[in-house]
């Protein structure tokens, strides 16, 4: 039999890699994509199927695409988009230009992405489209405020296109993790650094706290925080269960918030994200 495929995007660290070697070891034949060509290098080196794939830019996707066509013969069985940054700061000190940056990557890519695959999905009759939200899909938390809004568009996108290609045979699947062993921290700095002007803030003094932790090397994990896996072994799930779920969540804090945003009047819920 010939083995099913999948695209992984965000291959280089943490979820993507994880999952695109857990479903090489399960039999799947993996493209496992990233940003940078010396992860796509490295990646290769350890036998799995890399080249590169960059949300932000159009042309990557369409030639990624083409490359992932080009070698299965026009098929493709899953999709799994997880690549995304993180841009920390107020609300109020986020220019324009940084969340039109952020949704580029985070909404727009995968949008993107998606529509390039599911023709070939259609013509199959079968296919899986998994996004992976957030925690952050569902309750907003204070200096995630760019992050959180991509998340919350992705959830509402999903949700459409889910209804709409039912009967089609393609399957469209949230994934949301809370507190996951990742580079979004450090890799979040370099967008810091580029968009947001702390020191001319308002909140120049709550900024340290901020900086803090996006600079300091962390010395144990965040609470509920659980390894990559975790996140892998629900995507398991919604590639192979005959009837997937639509939503995965992962992590205590994802469960205890899909139940307390259903039951929670609005104030007792903004009381409990800040209280935790």
């Amino acid at each position: 039999m010939t083995a099913k495929s999948i695209l992984i995007t965000g291959c280089s660290s943490g979820i993507g890699l994880d999952a695109a070697r857990t479903l090489r070891q399960r039999g799947w034949r993996v493209f496992a994509t990233c940003r940078q060509e010396v992860d796509c290098a490295r990646l290769r080196a350890e036998g799995l199927e890399s080249f590169v794939l960059d949300y932000a830019d159009e042309a990557s996707i369409e030639t990624a695409v083409a490359e992932v066509f080009g070698r299965t013969g026009g098929t493709l069985d899953a999709l799994f988009n997880n690549g995304a940054f993180a841009c920390p700061a107020a609300v109020e000190d986020l220019p324009r230009a940084a969340l039109r940056a952020i949704f580029e990557v985070n909404l727009f890519g995968y949008h993107d992405l998606a529509r390039r695959v599911i023709p070939a999905m259609r013509a199959q009759g079968a296919g899986r489209i998994i996004n992976c939200s957030s925690v952050l899909g569902l309750v907003g938390m204070k200096w995630r405020g760019a992050y959180v809004a991509t998340k919350f568009a992705m959830e509402g996108l999903s949700d459409v296109m889910r209804i709409e290609m039912k009967g089609t045979g393609v399957e469209v699947i949230l994934i949301e993790p809370g507190p996951i062993t990742t580079r979004i921290r450090e890799n979040a700095i370099p967008h810091f650094e580029r968009w947001i002007d702390w020191q001319a803030s308002a909140r120049s003094a709550e900024y340290a706290a901020l900086r803090g932790r996006l600079y300091d090397a962390k010395t144990k994990p965040d609470a509920f925080e659980l390894p990559p896996s975790a996140v892998t072994a629900k995507l398991i799930r919604a590639l192979e269960n005959r009837r997937p779920k639509a939503r995965y969540f992962v992590t205590t804090p994802t469960y205890m918030m899909g139940v307390a945003r259903r039951i929670l009047p609005t104030w007792a819920l903004d009381r409990l994200i800040a209280w935790g």
